[in-house]
C-alpha cells in the first residue's frame, strides 16, 4: 500500500469537514485560468472550509482530456501549502479519480504523488460491472491512495449500487469515507446499511453530496440494525458542489448545525428547505440538471471570481430560465449569499 491517513487525518475526516468541490477557472479560449483557479481555492480556504475537493465532477470532468487534471491539482496543491505555511491550520485534500481501472490508478499515483490525503473515486466508468469487478477495481485505486466512495447520482451519469456493494467496499482497509449523492433517500439509507453491516463503521467517515437535502442529512442520525446489534452512524460532513458557492455561509451553517441543542432541529430544517431551494436553481433540477456545473459558474461569474461561463463541454450551458431562476433565490434568500465577503476579499485573492 502506497499511500496511508495519519491518525490525526483520519480524525479530522471522522469529525467531519466542509469540503466544496472546487470548479475550474477556464478562459474564453479553455486555457486554464491560473489567477482565478487561485483565487477560487484562496476563497474556499479564507471562508474556513476544511477540505478541497479538486477534479470532482464540479471542476469538470472534462479537464482530463483536455490535459488539465494534474495541471489544476498543481494548482491546489500550492494554494493550501500556502495556506498551511500562514497559518498552520491543515486543510483535507481531496482529488477525483474516475476512468478504468488504468486511468483511476494512474490518477490515484498522480495525486498521492502531489501530497493529496484522498482520492474520490467516481464509478460511472465502469456501470453495468458486477460487484465483484467493481470491488476489484476499488482495491486496485486503494493500493495507491486512501479512498472516499463515491455514490453519483444516476442522472448526470452514475450507476446503482445496492448495499451489498457498499458492504463490501468497506471492507477495503484503506476506505476512509464515502460521500453519498444519490439524490435519493433509498439509495442513501442503502450506503449506510452497508456499512453499517461492515464491521468498519467507525472507521469510515459518512458525507453528504445529496446537494437537495443537505441540512436534514447533517442532521440525522442513523440506527441501523445488525446481526451485531444496532450501529449508529451520523453524516459528519458534506463534499459538496452547492458548497462551490456562498461558501462562507455553508461554514457558518455547518458550525451552527454541529453545535446546535435538540431544540433548534426545526429551525434548521426550515432553513434548509431555502437552501434546498437555491440549490434547485444552482443545480437546474427542472431540467434534469443540465445545467449544474454552469448555474455555479453563473453565481461565482456574479460575484467576480470567474470570468465567464467557459466549459469544455459545449452542452454545459445554462438552461433556459436558469439565470432567472438564480434570481429568484438571490432575491428570496439574501441571508444565504456570501456576496459581502467576497467583494471584500476578491482583490487580495485575485494578486
Amino acid at each position: 500500500m502506497n499511500s496511508v491517513l495519519s491518525e490525526n487525518l483520519k480524525d479530522l475526516l471522522l469529525k467531519g469537514l466542509v469540503i466544496p468541490a472546487n470548479p475550474t477557472a477556464l478562459t474564453q479560449d479553455l486555457k486554464l485560468d491560473e489567477r482565478r483557479q487561485r483565487a477560487l481555492s484562496r476563497y474556499y480556504l479564507a471562508a474556513g472550509s476544511g477540505g478541497l475537493a479538486i477534479g470532482v465532477h464540479t471542476s469538470q470532468f472534462e479537464i482530463r482530456e483536455a490535459g488539465l487534471y494534474q495541471p489544476v491539482l498543481e494548482l491546489g496543491k500550492e494554494e493550501i501549502d500556502s495556506f498551511y505555511n500562514k497559518g498552520g491550520k491543515v486543510v483535507f485534500r481531496v482529488a477525483g479519480v474516475l476512468g478504468n481501472t488504468a486511468q483511476a490508478v494512474r490518477e490515484a499515483q498522480i495525486a498521492a504523488d502531489l501530497g493529496y490525503h484522498a482520492g474520490l473515486l467516481g464509478l460511472a466508468a465502469l456501470n453495468g460491472k458486477s460487484n465483484k469487478e467493481l470491488i476489484a477495481h476499488c482495491r486496485a485505486v486503494a493500493e495507491v491512495i486512501p479512498v472516499i466512495g463515491f455514490y453519483l447520482q444516476t442522472s448526470v451519469g452514475g450507476g446503482v449500487l445496492d448495499s451489498d456493494f457498499w458492504r463490501e467496499f468497506s471492507r477495503i482497509e484503506n476506505v476512509v469515507a464515502i460521500k453519498m449523492a444519490p439524490f435519493d433517500r433509498y439509495n442513501t439509507i442503502d450506503v449506510v446499511r452497508g456499512v453499517a453491516e461492515s464491521g468498519r463503521a467507525s472507521e469510515i467517515a459518512l458525507y453528504t453530496g445529496n446537494d437537495d437535502n443537505i441540512v436534514a442529512d447533517l442532521l440525522t442520525e442513523y440506527n441501523i440494525p445488525t446481526v451485531g446489534g444496532i450501529v449508529k452512524k451520523k453524516i459528519v460532513g458534506g463534499l459538496l458542489g452547492h458548497w462551490a458557492v456562498w461558501n462562507k455561509k455553508a461554514v457558518e451553517l455547518f458550525d451552527r448545525i454541529k453545535n446546535a441543542p435538540p431544540s433548534e432541529a426545526l429551525d434548521l430544517l426550515s432553513l434548509g428547505i431555502g437552501i434546498t431551494d437555491a440549490n434547485a436553481a444552482f443545480f437546474d433540477s427542472r431540467n434534469r440538471f443540465r445545467g449544474s456545473i454552469a448555474g455555479i459558474h453563473e453565481v461565482l461569474i456574479r460575484q467576480g471570481l470567474l470570468k465567464g461561463n467557459y466549459t469544455i463541454n459545449p452542452k454545459e450551458r445554462l438552461s433556459p430560465g436558469q439565470k432567472k431562476e438564480i434570481d429568484r433565490v438571490y432575491a428570496l434568500y439574501p441571508e444565504l449569499n456570501d456576496d459581502d465577503f467576497v467583494r471584500e476579499n476578491l482583490d487580495h485573492w485575485m494578486r
